[in-house]
């Protein structure tokens, strides 16, 4: 359950990402609403998770996920490039979310 919960908590965390960019720093209140109500739901379910699971694996996890997610978004909603050198960054973090899964079990 720990672990569904962190994996949600970074899906929250690249929904909250994504609403802070459409806030234009704060300045349209919808989505600043959205951004605020998501980032303490991704906190929440990210204290949850470390109930049980290490710190270092779940804040990695946790960070890995929103990262990436945001990364994806950002290439696929918002236009932004995805250039070799950014997607074999997201490569190694996927790699290192991988690792650290796997050193946790």
């Amino acid at each position: 359950m720990a672990w569904m919960m962190l994996i949600l908590a970074g899906i929250f965390e690249v929904v909250w990402a994504y609403s802070m960019k459409l806030s234009d720093g704060f300045s349209k209140l919808t989505p600043s609403i959205v951004t605020i109500f998501f980032m303490i739901l991704s906190f929440a379910l990210l204290a949850y998770a470390m109930r049980t699971l290490p710190l270092g694996t779940a804040y990695t996890i946790w960070t890995g996920i929103g990262a990436v997610g945001s990364f994806l978004v950002g290439i696929f909603v918002l236009g932004e490039p995805a250039s070799a050198m950014r997607m074999l960054a997201a490569v190694l973090i996927i790699s290192g979310l991988v690792l650290m899964k796997i050193s946790s079990s």
